[in-house]
């Protein structure tokens, strides 16, 4: 298992035994002043986080702990289009070997903010 903490890639982010939501989507691009790539949440998954993450969200951004292959981390979901968004750092794209158009499955545990 990789473990990559915010700000600290050597950090380890617990996942709970418990599944949180599990889905299935595709790394995308998003261009900006530098390319970022993120994980698409699919449209029902990410009305299950949002009813569930009521309350949590800050300026419609959701904590989360997130769990693709064996690399743990601790993000931020951001809200697009109605859907939710996972960032995917360059750690955990390295980690994985993910590339954008790939398609990638989830677990994603919402986390308290700090």
């Amino acid at each position: 298992m990789r473990c990559i903490g915010a700000g600290d890639y050597r950090g380890r982010v617990p996942v709970s035994p418990d599944p949180g939501f599990v889905f299935s989507g595709t790394a995308i691009e998003w261009r900006g002043p530098a390319p970022f790539v993120f994980l698409e949440v699919p449209a029902e998954t990410s009305d299950d986080i949002k009813e569930a993450a009521r309350g949590q969200e800050y300026w419609g951004q959701v904590a989360v702990e997130v769990r693709i292959g064996d690399t743990d981390f601790r993000t931020a979901l951001f809200p697009k289009d109605g859907r939710y968004l996972v960032p995917l750092k360059v750690a955990v794209r390295r980690a994985e070997g993910i590339e954008v158009g790939q398609r990638l499955t989830a677990t994603l545990e919402l986390a308290p903010r700090s």
